[in-house]
């Protein structure tokens, strides 16, 4: 019991950090296309929307993997 509430509790502080960078990656790139592109609006959107999902799936396993380092007793 006491290993799934750690693990629950991992898995809350990851998302906690790994969300935030995957939105502000998402938000940069917007920022970035709108200011140095003359991009359509569906062309930013989705360029937005594909970095923000790549960069979820890039910094969840490195970021959870980070936080169980942090979380187990030292050795």
């Amino acid at each position: 019991m006491e290993h799934e509430l750690v693990e629950k509790e991992v898995a809350r502080k990851s998302a906690l950090i790994y969300l935030p960078i995957s939105l502000g990656a998402a938000l940069l790139f917007l920022f970035a296309a709108t200011l140095f592109g003359n991009y359509p609006p569906v062309a930013k959107i989705g360029g937005a929307v594909w970095v923000g999902l790549l960069s979820l799936i890039v910094s969840m396993p490195l970021v959870t993997a980070r936080i169980k380092r942090l979380r187990s007793p030292s050795s």
